[in-house]
Order: C-alpha cells, then sequence, then structure tokens
C-alpha cells in the first residue's frame, strides 16, 4: 500500500499557519508528500523546506488573481498537488495548512486505508472534526461548524477539489462514497493573535469576491474580536504532539462563557431538535456513506 499526502500553502509566516505542524502530522502514514507552495510576501519556501524529511517533494505554483470567486483558487491549487501525487499511490491523504492529525489517530487512519484497499466502491474516508476557536482551550459547539469531511481519497485520477477546497467530488461532479473512521482532524484555522487573525481575512477575502472591492467585515489595522461567536465548550483533551510548543507559545487571553448560547429562535429550536434525536436538519454533506 502507497500512501501521498498533499496540500498547498502561501504566506504561511505571515498568516501564522500551523503547515510545518500539519505536514508533519500525517507523515508517518506517508511514503512521500507533495506541497504546493504559492508565490508567498514571506518565507514560506524557506519553512517547508527546513522540515527535515525527504518524503516531501515542494511545486511552486502562481495563484491565479482571477479565480476569486467563492475561493476558487484554493481548489485550483489543491488540484495542483492532486495532480503532482505519483500515479502509483493508492490513496492521498489531504490535510489543510491549518489541520492536523492526533498522533493518537494513526493506527486508525492506517487500519481503514488497509481495510479498504481493496474495495473499490470505497473512495474515500471521512473524518470527524474539532474545531477551535478563540485560542487553543475552547472549541466550537454550534451548527456553524461542519462535523466531518474527507481527507483521504483512492487515488484514481478522477478526483477533484470541490468549490473552495473543503471536499471532494469526482470530475463529472458526483459525491464520492466513503467510510466514516474514528479519527478526528484537529483545526486551528480561527485559532491565533487577533491582528493576525484580521489580516488574514482581509487577504482571503480577495479571493472569495469576484470584483475589485477589497472591503472585508474588519480593517487591518483592526484586531480581530473573538467574543462575537454563539456558543463555545471548553477542550478537555490534548493537543497532538506537533502542535505542542505552538499552544505553548500562546501569547493573548480570550475568555468565554460557555453558558451562553448566542442563538436566534430558528437555530435554537434546530439545536433542541438535534440534542434530542441526534439529527442535524440541513446538515451540509458533500459525500455519500
Amino acid at each position: 500500500m502507497k500512501v501521498v499526502g498533499f496540500s498547498f500553502i502561501r504566506n504561511a509566516v505571515r498568516f501564522d499557519y500551523p503547515i510545518v505542524e500539519a505536514i508533519t502530522s500525517i507523515l508517518p502514514l506517508c511514503d512521500e508528500f507533495v506541497i504546493a507552495v504559492g508565490d508567498s510576501s514571506d518565507n514560506t519556501l524557506a519553512l517547508i523546506e527546513a522540515i527535515p524529511s525527504d518524503k516531501i517533494r515542494i511545486i511552486h505554483t502562481i495563484w491565479d488573481p482571477n479565480a476569486r470567486a467563492g475561493g476558487q483558487v484554493l481548489a485550483q491549487e489543491t488540484d495542483k498537488a492532486l495532480a503532482a501525487v505519483s500515479p502509483d499511490a493508492d490513496w492521498a491523504f489531504y490535510i489543510q495548512g491549518d489541520e492536523v492529525l492526533h498522533e493518537n489517530d494513526i493506527p486508525v487512519v492506517r487500519e481503514a486505508m488497509q481495510a479498504y484497499l481493496n474495495d473499490a466502491s470505497v473512495e474515500g474516508l471521512l473524518f470527524k472534526y474539532i474545531h477551535f476557536y478563540g485560542s487553543y482551550s475552547y472549541v466550537g459547539a454550534s451548527r456553524r461548524w461542519y462535523r466531518h469531511e474527507i481527507r483521504v481519497i483512492r487515488n484514481t485520477g478522477k478526483v477533484v477539489s470541490y468549490k473552495d477546497a473543503q471536499g471532494f467530488r469526482t470530475r463529472d461532479n458526483r459525491k464520492l462514497k466513503v467510510k466514516l473512521i474514528d479519527a478526528h482532524i484537529y483545526h486551528y484555522g480561527w485559532v491565533k493573535p487577533p491582528k493576525t487573525q484580521t489580516e488574514r481575512l482581509q487577504s482571503m477575502h480577495r479571493f472569495y469576491h469576484n470584483d475589485d472591492s477589497n472591503e472585508a467585515p474588519t480593517t487591518a489595522a483592526e484586531a480581530f474580536d473573538y467574543s462575537q461567536i454563539d456558543a463555545l465548550t471548553h477542550f478537555t483533551g490534548t493537543h497532538p504532539a506537533v502542535m505542542q510548543p505552538r499552544v505553548n507559545r500562546l501569547n493573548w487571553p480570550f475568555t468565554f462563557d460557555t453558558s451562553q448560547k448566542h442563538y436566534t429562535p430558528r437555530v435554537r429550536l434546530l439545536t433542541f431538535i438535534e440534542k434530542l434525536t441526534g439529527w442535524r436538519i440541513g446538515e451540509y454533506k458533500n459525500y455519500k456513506l
């Protein structure tokens, strides 16, 4: 069984992406790792080159400034990395620059890839998600956070990134048939120093709007207000070992009253139904179990 990891990154230093931790977290599962390094204005390339592993293969890319509607450029960059995955790979493991796999889940992922290796009906593996917000001590606890997403795909050459690169579909726009596994992706995209978060959102705004507007919810001079969130809970588990040095460097204060639920009446009703039945009405599912 051959496994190749793949990802893309741009301006990782400037926007404080844990891309090194992301890559190294899945390297034990990979025979090779392809990373598409975009045209950055910082030392992102040097950061990737400094990772001490001969498994990593860098491809150099230029982000298309015209692919701005709905984050299309993110899917384009994902597809560039996926296209560079060796044809003889059985599985391709996708990890984004703000996602990390816990080392405790490595055996689970490996066993699933081995178990479904010869079952062509399984086109991918679906992971559970933990979304950190504000600091490394809180996680999202409302309907706004997606609970699952595909991160391992069968390397058939017929799969492409979907919309803004959250998930995947076939080239003819069919949802992939996947197996849900008991492994988690730790998502850290909403844990950054407040000013860095604002700068990141300002930059990403340009890649979601197909016009010349540079307007975004906040200006670059403002610190992002993490208090404007509907519901959080305390994180009681352990972070991946590769993330611990970053967690230890936490240098901004954030507290949240987890007893508060800032829901609209509609969301309050839907949340009640979900707690009662386990059914999340209207949940986004870009896959077929």
